[in-house]
């Protein structure tokens, strides 16, 4: 008589396939400068910051704009290598490739940057279709950042799927806000959407700060408002830096490069190279 035993079928899970960009040595802080509201200098304090953190602190930094509307690009347009891939076809399509590979180089050596598109509003209707769709930017720069110190989201100013997957990939976010009622309700719009997605989808991201940006030292008086505001609500997260209105970062974005390349010793550029300072003892 033959003796049987009912066996349940083994599972095995399944083997992830390796990524075609191979791990470095590093480990990038992940940085989400975001904002729900536009015209508070969101862009200009990425390109900014990140420029700074290369050129003066030998940090290896990448941008990646999240916007459809390309002010990354436009702003840094004088400086950025050609040959940059398309970061819509990766948040489309499931790949093994990372955005560090399809990434490219600027004039500053330690800079890269990968330039947005229109194609992302594209991308962003379709990753509401797509299951774990605030995971894939996670996915994609699981590799690319040991390749780097820091990397730099330029979020859109809303709260979509794009600016959703940046919180979700990132450590940190840095809030820049201007002197205006309307910046500081963002603010606070924000913070909320940090504190949900930490609970339910992020648990290790912080606020790495907010950065008063665009202040104008002849409102004084609105200024001074605001500020008290902002400390009144959130005094421990307002960065010991402001970003002064300074018609030196408009001249350089008409010429395509970042304030430091431009003028070095303008107001603008020595704030924000003291902002990359606060950071890198922040991170």
């Amino acid at each position: 008589m033959r003796l049987g035993f009912a066996s349940a079928p083994i599972a095995f899970a399944p083997k992830k396939p390796a990524k075609s960009l191979a791990p470095g040595e590093k480990h990038a802080r992940v940085i989400a400068v975001a904002a729900q509201k536009g015209g508070v200098g969101k862009t200009t304090t990425t390109v900014s910051l990140g420029a700074a953190l290369a050129r003066y602190y030998d940090k290896k930094v990448l941008i990646i704009d999240l916007d459809a509307q390309s002010h990354v690009e436009l702003a840094m347009r004088g400086m950025v290598n050609a040959g940059a891939g398309s970061l819509a076809e990766l948040l489309e399509e499931p790949t093994m490739m990372e955005v560090g590979e399809i990434a490219v180089g600027t004039k500053v050596p330690l800079l890269d940057v990968m330039p947005g598109s229109q194609d992302l509003a594209r991308a962003e209707n379709r990753l509401s279709t797509r299951i774990g769709k605030e995971l894939v930017l996670r996915d994609l720069i699981d590799v690319t950042r040991t390749h780097y110190d820091i990397i730099l989201l330029d979020c859109p100013p809303n709260l979509g799927n794009l600016t959703l997957n940046g919180l979700v990939a990132a450590d940190s976010v840095l809030v820049p806000c201007n002197p205006a009622m309307l910046a500081v309700s963002g603010v606070e719009g924000l913070l909320g959407a940090v504190e949900q997605i930490r609970k339910a989808l992020n648990p290790r991201l912080d606020v790495l700060g907010l950065v008063l940006t665009r202040v104008d030292q002849r409102n004084a008086a609105t200024n001074a408002l605001i500020t008290d505001m902002l400390v009144e609500n959130w005094g421990g997260l307002l960065a010991p830096v402001q970003i002064n209105a300074d018609v030196a970062i408009q001249k350089a974005q008409i010429e395509g490069v970042d304030i430091h390349g431009f003028d070095a010793h303008a107001r603008a550029a020595k704030q924000y190279c003291e902002l990359a300072e606060w950071v890198i003892g922040r991170v």
